[in-house]
């Protein structure tokens, strides 16, 4: 069997299998790349998630030296909620990002490409393959760009012409030399519409990323959250889509293709004050078949506290008092400080005050403080 026909058949299996978009390319040096992530290096735009040496990220034979092709798959994820519960005053929500309100889609995309291995090898027993989603050293985006699945938009995010940006991605490396598919025009022009959305300035020009300040990144990090970006995250737990939703191609587009990565409302959209106090076997029950837990419940807990303090929730004063005093963690304990603080009650006021006398944790201590300053701020006003 000739490489083209093989590859008509796979595109053709591809579709039976849940892929909504393949493409082909080589597994040449991703030289743009590699250039381009130097200069991230040395800006310090990284986010430190990245796996592999520089070198890994952009020379496909080093993880696989028969590598003659890579195929890069992309699936549609939807963009609306169908009946989306209502957050409220006393019953107030948070939200994951859209490529976490399904099922985990490395999970998805890696069974696709598992049976898309098998029908090659099946096809071609001399065939060697290697998959990878996401967390592999390949960057998932250089490789759909230079395969044709979309063009690289100024938000960095791969832009299809049929799905917009919301797409999952992964590939497979093989052997076979297929006729590599052609890239796509760069379709954003003089829109920077991405670029002035972005609340904290990210996106420091089309295409370049500073993930230190990106709070798709941020919500991800278990540390205190910088000063800078708390006012800024909303009730973001997880993600953050808003230079995806800014985006023209992005207009009136929603896809619900596949039953696996639709939300679940109350997973995807959350009650605040119940994951505060959530035990790590509630959270993996709740939480754990979707991508936005891989990084433990703290962080989330984190920003659930900071949402709550961004919409000044009063009634869970005594549930985030309860947290300040009891969390064994101090990010979780200086953060609840923090955030009521923001709130501003005399009963949320008077407990940091308390807390203050037993707290051993120097930087619990400075939240604390902080916490108490926006009473001085009140009082100046």
């Amino acid at each position: 069997m000739s490489h083209d026909n093989l590859k008509q058949k796979i595109i053709a299996y591809s579709k039976t299998i849940g892929i909504d978009k393949i493409g082909f390319t080589t597994a040449d040096v991703f030289s743009t790349l590699k250039n381009r992530l130097k200069e991230q290096e040395t800006l310090g735009y990284q986010s430190g998630f990245e796996k592999g040496s520089i070198e890994e990220r952009t020379e496909p034979r080093r993880l696989m030296p028969e590598a003659q092709s890579i195929l890069s798959i992309a699936i549609a994820y939807p963009s609306r909620m169908q009946r989306p519960p209502k957050g409220e005053k006393g019953n107030r929500r948070g939200i994951f990002c859209r490529a976490s309100w399904g099922r985990d889609y490395h999970v998805g995309l890696r069974e696709r490409l598992e049976k898309l291995a098998a029908f090659i090898q099946s096809e071609r027993p001399d065939a060697i393959t290697k998959i990878m989603v996401d967390t592999g050293e390949l960057s998932d985006r250089a490789v759909a760009e230079r395969a044709g699945i979309g063009f690289s938009g100024k938000n960095t995010a791969i832009i299809t012409p049929e799905y917009g940006s919301f797409v999952y991605l992964g590939e497979l490396l093989t052997n076979i030399p297929f006729e590599p598919d052609h890239p796509l025009e760069d379709g954003c022009g003089d829109c920077t519409k991405c670029i002035d959305a972005c609340p904290t300035g990210a996106l420091v020009e089309g295409g370049r990323l500073n993930a230190q300040k990106c709070l798709a990144f941020l919500t991800q990090t278990k540390d205190f959250l910088p000063d800078t970006y708390r006012s800024k995250l909303g009730n973001a737990l997880y993600g953050y889509d808003t230079c995806q939703v800014v985006c023209p191609y992005n207009k009136q587009v929603d896809f619900h293709l596949h039953p696996e990565f639709e939300p679940e409302p109350e997973v995807a959209k959350p009650k605040l004050v119940p994951l505060l106090t959530m035990s790590n076997r509630e959270f993996k029950e709740t939480f754990g078949h979707v991508s936005g837990s891989w990084r433990g419940k703290k962080p989330l807990q984190r920003n659930a506290l900071l949402a709550l303090g961004h919409y000044k929730e009063t009634t869970a004063v005594p549930d985030m008092i309860k947290v300040m005093n009891e969390d064994v963690r101090p990010v979780i304990r200086g953060t609840a400080a923090w955030s009521l603080g923001k709130i501003g009650t005399k009963e949320a006021f008077a407990a940091i005050r308390a807390a203050m006398e037993t707290e051993a944790d120097d930087a619990v201590l400075f939240e604390m403080e902080k916490g108490l300053a926006f009473e001085t701020k009140r009082e100046e006003l």
